[in-house]
């Protein structure tokens, strides 16, 4: 089976390289980008499974970026990730789409039973347990 296809959006780069590094590890294919726009440049060029995406970021916020994600290529689960707590933007992304929201610093362990999930049926999910 293939590894699960993961695209790392954030605006902090040492937690991108931290992710990329750690979800390799455990089998998965992981890219990062720092920024909205990025990431919509990546999803137009390479199929992507899970989507990993902060929400507060300078430029276009992961609210908006999960709405044009999800015009655009309506196929990737997009998870969002933030440090800032707020049931309204929690609401307003499950709204958008989202397959989940999590709050940094969030666990590996449950990062990567939340990938798995969300990649479910699309790919290997990562070949090692964590």
């Amino acid at each position: 089976m293939d590894a699960l296809r993961i695209l790392i959006v954030d605006d902090e780069e040492e937690l991108v390289s931290a992710l990329e590094e750690r979800l390799y590890l455990r089998g998965f294919q992981a890219k990062g980008v720092t920024t909205g726009e990025e990431a919509l440049a990546y999803l137009a060029a390479e199929p992507c499974d899970v989507v990993l995406l902060d929400v507060k970021m300078p430029g276009l916020s992961g609210l908006e970026v999960i709405k044009r994600i999800k015009e655009k290529t309506p196929s990737p689960q997009v998870i969002l990730l933030t440090g800032h707590s707020s049931v309204q933007d929690a609401e307003r992304g499950m709204g958008l789409g989202a397959f989940d929201y999590l709050m940094k610093p969030v666990k590996i362990e449950e990062l990567i039973r939340v990938l798995r999930s969300a990649g479910a049926g699309k790919g290997a999910g990562g070949a090692g347990e964590p």
